[in-house]
Parts: structure tokens; C-alpha cells; sequence
């Protein structure tokens, strides 16, 4: 049975450390420290010639709620259509109702940009963990399904997917080949075989990130240019002995 082992990245020094680990494909985003948003084309496009492999562009246009408004909603349709365009081999999103359902007509939209901008070629769309957060997950899923989704990201509806596992069980039951769940959230080579051996689930979502320091030998301290405690001179990238750790794991379920 194919294992999938997919890596969270924000960097094309990230994306690289993944394929070393053994990365099958790459979720590309911005900001990772704010749960990601959208990429720029530029390193879609650099992450594409560096890696060759698959790459799954994030498409969220802010951090927060799922909730967008029509002028959010009309930059995800155009921005669908760029990001494959630069290269991405797939969009991973989700779009919500006020009421926590899925947002079909933003949604469709959405896959009906990315696809014609594919020009034939295949291009996977994805429901990333707005799902986790929706009012009925079971309906959530046969929707994604009818929308012809390729993948559901999932913690199970929980904080983190080992938590989460039991729901995952039920998603993998429910799904019934018809689409992957691409269990994510807290995932690790610790919990990975017991994670797939209790749900079912073939595919594994995570970042495997690490502290780096600075490259800067000047540091002007007690200046701070975001979020409040967030330390500028140390930066997470993704760590290839993680991922290569995680690849195992995966491999031996």
C-alpha cells in the first residue's frame, strides 16, 4: 500500500531539507508561524525548479477564520489561477459559511479557476483544516467529494490528530477510497505508526521544523517587527533528519 508523507514548508531551504528526508510532496505556504498563507508565485515557481517534487499551494489570504468576504473570495479565484499557473501542481484551501458549512459556491469557483488554468493538465485540490472547524464533518466530507477534492487535511477535529484518531477512523471509513485523508496536526515519527494503525489513514501531514539562528551578527534588541514575543533572530526551518525520521516510521506501519 503507498504511503504518502507530505511536508509543510514555508522556505525553499525548508522544501529542500524535506525532499532530503523523503518528503512524496510538499504543502507550499507563506507565514507558517501564523498556521500559513498564500505563497508567492516567485517561490512557487523557485520551490518547483529546486525540489521537482509535487507542490500543493496553500491558498489562505489571511490568518484567522475561514470566513471571507466577496473581495477575499474574488483574490482566492484569481489567485487559484496564478499559483497553478506559476507551477503548483495542486490548491489547498477552504472557504466557510457564517453557520460553519462549506461555502459551495466560493468553492467551486475556486476549482473551477484553478482547473481551467490548468489547461488539461492534472491538478489536485485539496480542503485544508477548515474542516476541522465546520459544523458537520460527515456532510463536510461528502461535499468535498462531490466538489471532486483529491484530499481532506484533518486533525480529526481536534487540537492534534493523535487526538483526533478516532474521528480520522470514522473520516477513513466514510471516505471509502473516494478521496485521502491527509491526517495532520502534531504529527511526528513518534505517533505516526500508532496514528495510521488505529485510523486507516495512508497519508501524513507535518512540518518537521527546527530553530535556526540568525545569520545576523548585528541584532539591535528591543526593536520588534511583529507579533508581540516573537523572537526575529530565530527562525524554523524544516529538518530533514525529522522528515527522514517520520519516512521511516510511515514506511514500517
Amino acid at each position: 500500500m503507498t504511503r504518502i508523507l507530505e511536508v509543510c514548508v514555508d522556505s525553499t531551504a525548508s522544501a529542500l531539507a524535506a525532499r532530503e528526508g523523503g518528503a512524496d510532496r510538499l504543502e507550499l505556504c507563506a507565514d507558517l508561524a501564523i498556521g500559513g498563507t498564500t505563497p508567492s508565485l516567485a517561490l512557487v515557481e523557485q520551490v518547483k525548479a529546486e525540489t521537482g517534487l509535487p507542490v500543493r499551494a496553500l491558498l489562505r489570504p489571511r490568518a484567522g477564520d475561514f470566513c471571507y468576504d466577496r473581495w477575499e473570495v474574488a483574490q482566492m479565484v484569481a489567485l487559484a489561477a496564478q499559483l497553478v499557473r506559476a507551477g503548483a501542481d495542486g490548491i489547498v484551501t477552504g472557504v466557510l459559511t457564517p453557520e460553519g458549512q462549506l461555502d459551495l459556491p466560493a468553492m467551486e469557483q475556486i476549482c473551477q479557476a484553478a482547473r481551467k488554468a490548468a489547461g488539461g493538465r492534472p491538478v489536485a485540490l485539496a480542503l485544508h483544516r477548515a474542516f476541522d472547524v465546520c459544523r458537520d464533518a460527515g456532510a463536510c466530507l461528502e461535499q468535498a467529494c462531490a466538489l471532486g477534492l483529491a484530499t481532506i487535511l484533518s486533525s480529526g477535529q481536534a487540537a492534534d490528530a493523535y487526538t483526533g484518531r478516532a474521528m480520522l477512523a470514522q473520516m477513513q471509513t466514510q471516505a471509502a477510497g473516494r478521496i485521502e485523508i491527509l491526517a495532520g496536526s502534531g504529527v511526528s515519527a513518534a505517533n505516526i505508526p500508532e496514528l495510521v494503525r488505529q485510523t486507516g489513514v495512508t497519508a501524513c501531514h507535518l512540518s518537521g521544523k527546527k530553530a535556526v539562528p540568525s545569520r545576523m551578527s548585528f541584532r539591535r534588541e528591543g526593536v520588534p517587527m511583529g507579533l508581540p514575543g516573537f523572537d526575529e533572530f530565530t527562525l524554523w526551518q524544516t529538518d530533514a533528519g525529522a522528515i527522514r525520521a517520520a519516512r521511516t516510521a510511515l514506511d514500517s506501519v
